[in-house]
Parts: structure tokens; sequence; C-alpha cells
């Protein structure tokens, strides 16, 4: 034990990330915190940010705030495009949730496939994503072809290869699966849905802010994402959406909104959307949320997405380490990838009573995350998370294996979120 925290200690003194810790509110010192990858910490600056949109822009200046706040989905949005998708400024645009904005594009990108009647994607996509893809299948008459992943080790992609074909239209996954963090090759599956002149739409809910997101070098056409994960912009912040630039004035989303609208203050009777990203958005842009974006998204620009994920490859990787010397004779299973290149920057445990160790850790001041079948997801933001927090989080997690204290929890399963 001594060896292993000794190695914490020693990677926190040369983590060239660790004084970012600082730009975030730790209440609790004690609490050891995985479950960024739900709902990431506060940064000290947004409160002040919001205090400061309360009382002095609304308070203040009432309606006239709207000359600041008008472009407000887009000044973040840019921020998101730049600093950590990579892409460039007018692609990203700041609007309504993520399940919202994949119905949006999603029914953009079958309008402009017409005859095509396959949609594709995979049995382990986030469920709302399939949910999504599912009722607009039954609406449109079309097929929803679902493609067969492993839920530990992720998309294949020779297996969804061979399920394209000329009749496919759009295919729709996560780019970093949000069970095991398995990372799909976002740039080969866009090669080959290309080939057969389908579209893509990624969610990068859990790998914006974590790894590099390869967009621009894939050509991608379109994508969605949340920013309370690792871009900490709060409980209920509004999520992004990328469309390829080119693509912008040929796709028309089904939601006509007076925000997409290319002189939304004439007030007139026809849609005529104007031709950039804002023609995918709707309704009047999410203020608050909005600064809550531009601040988590800014202290991710200024770290820097490649010292962002290479921290997080360090951090699964010596979570691994604790696992294979003190957990794997405990009764778990590893349920990520162990190549570092293949997973972001969260660690899954199988075991068959996960839910009630899950119950258990909390109790012990370890906050982790059970998603089914019977596991233990465990993710560390890199921006604030540290070596030593592994470490004791995963000897907690020890001790009440050892101690067979997660049996006094009961085996029926309460809410999850």
């Amino acid at each position: 034990m001594k060896d292993l925290h000794a190695a914490a200690r020693a990677l926190d003194a040369e983590d060239p990330l660790a004084t970012y810790r600082e730009r975030f509110v730790i209440a609790d010192p004690d609490l050891v915190y995985f479950d960024g990858n739900s709902l990431g910490r506060l940064p000290v600056t947004t409160g002040q940010r919001l205090v400061e949109a309360v009382s002095r822009e609304w308070g203040g200046e009432l309606i006239r705030g709207w000359d600041r706040w008008i472009g407000l989905a887009r000044e973040a949005g840019d921020v998101l495009a730049t600093g950590v998708l990579g892409v460039d400024p007018g692609e990203v645009v700041l609007s309504d949730s993520t399940s919202v904005n994949l119905y949006k594009l999603a029914a953009a990108a079958l309008d402009a496939r017409p005859g095509r009647s396959v949609i594709v994607t995979d049995d382990d996509n986030f469920p709302t994503d399939r949910y999504v893809l599912a009722g607009l299948a039954e609406t449109r008459g079309l097929t929803l072809r679902v493609v067969e992943t492993d839920i530990n080790q992720g998309l294949d992609p020779a297996h969804l290869r061979a399920a394209l074909d000329p009749d496919v239209a759009l295919v729709c996954l996560s780019h970093l699966a949000y069970r095991s963090g398995a990372l799909v090759d976002l740039v080969a599956v866009t090669e080959a849905a290309h080939e057969v002149g389908a579209l893509t739409l990624w969610d990068l809910c859990h790998s914006a802010g974590s790894v590099p997101v390869p967009l621009r070098e894939a050509g991608a056409d379109l994508a969605v994402g949340c920013t309370y994960k690792y871009l900490n912009a709060g409980p209920g912040a509004p999520a992004f959406l990328y469309v390829r630039a080119d693509l912008q004035s040929r796709l028309r989303q089904p939601i006509w909104g007076w925000f997409g609208q290319r002189d939304q203050f004439a007030m007139g009777t026809d849609y005529d959307p104007v031709e950039s990203v804002e023609r995918f958005v709707v309704g009047t842009p999410p203020v608050l949320g909005g600064y809550a974006v531009l601040e988590g998204a800014s202290i991710t620009a200024a770290a820097g997405i490649g010292a962002i994920a290479a921290k997080g490859a360090a951090l699964t990787s010596y979570a691994i380490s604790l696992f294979d010397a003190w957990l794997a004779a405990e009764g778990f299973e590893l349920a990520t990838p162990r190549e570092p290149e293949r997973r972001g920057a969260h660690v899954t445990l199988y075991h068959p009573e996960a839910w009630r160790i899950c119950q258990a850790m909390k109790a012990a001041g370890v906050v982790p995350d059970f998603r089914t079948p019977d596991r233990l997801r465990m993710g560390f933001a890199p921006l604030y998370t540290r070596f030593v927090d592994v470490h004791e989080g995963f000897a907690r997690l020890r001790e009440v294996m050892r101690s067979g204290g997660w049996t006094r929890f009961p085996a029926e399963r309460g809410r999850v979120t």
C-alpha cells in the first residue's frame, strides 16, 4: 500500500494541471468524488459570474441586458468549438437539451437523405439516443438497425461496417460509451458511413472535455453534447450542437423557432432560416446557463484538451493498477478497456452486488455511479481529481469489501440518476 500511495503523491507532484483544482469549490475535502462524469464540480468563478448576472444585469439593466444576452449562445458555442472540440467558430451553438438537439439534427439529416430507409445505432448507445431514434423511425416508417456491441470493450468498427449499405441515411453513435468508457474510432466510423453516402451524428456527452474529439479530422457531419459533466456548467446546463460549416445552409431542422429566423425581430409571417449555425436554435437562449457554460468551458480551454486527456489516461491507468492489486481478488471484474488509448476518463468495475457496494461506498464518503448491469462507474475529472483521491477512494472500497460493510444495505435498487 505504501508504494502505491507514494506513487500517487509523486504523480500529483508532477501534475501540470494540479493548480486547476484550486479553481473549483471543494466544500468537503474528505469526500472522494468519482462522479464528475455525471455532474462536474462548481467552478469558483461561476458563482461570482452568476451573482453579477442576476444582480447587475438582470437587476440593474433589466430588458436592456438583451443587448448582451442575445449573442450568448453563439459566444459560448465558439469557446466550445475552438477550446474543447477543435473545430471552427460558427460551427457550435448552445441550444436546448442533448435529447432535443439529437432529435433536431437527426430529423434534419434524414430529410437530407430522401429515399433512404435505415438509421444505424448500437445496442449500448445511451438510452435517450436510442429512444429518439426509435421514435423517428416509427413515425417515418424507417428501420432502426441496431449493431451489437461488447458492453465492456465497445463497438467493433468491423461490425459497424457490416451494417452499412446504400439504404442507410444516418449513423448515430456515442463517441465514448457511457457505461464502460470505451472510445469509438470516430474517424474510421465516419469514413465508413460516408463511403455509403450516410451522414453521421455523434453524441459527445462523455468525451467533450475529457478526450480529444476528432470532428475536423474525420469530416464528421453533426454532433451533440451536454455541458454539465466534464465541462462543469452545472445541473440542467444547456447542451450544444455542432453542424459542419458546409452543411449548415443545406439542412433544415424540424422545430422552426424565431431564434433561427433570418430577421427575427421583423416578426414576419413566413419562416426564412438564417444560413449560419443559428438556424438550429429555436427560442430564447439560456442566459444564466450560458454564463455557466462560458466559465466552465473557458477553464477547459485554458488547461488544454491534450493535457486533460493525458492526465485522464494516467488517472485511469493508476486506478486499474489499484484494481489489479486490491480488488480483483474481491470478486470484481474490470469492465473497461485496459489500453489507455481505447478509453476515456472513467473506469467501470463489474460485481454482482454492485448496487449494495455503491451504497456502502457513499456511506464511506466516496461518490461513484451505479450503472446496470451490476457496474460501479468511477469518473476521474482531470481538472480537479488527484491521484491521492483515486488511492483513497479505492482504499475505502477495499475496506468496504473486506469488512463486509456492503452487506448491511438492501439489494433493492432505488432511483438512479
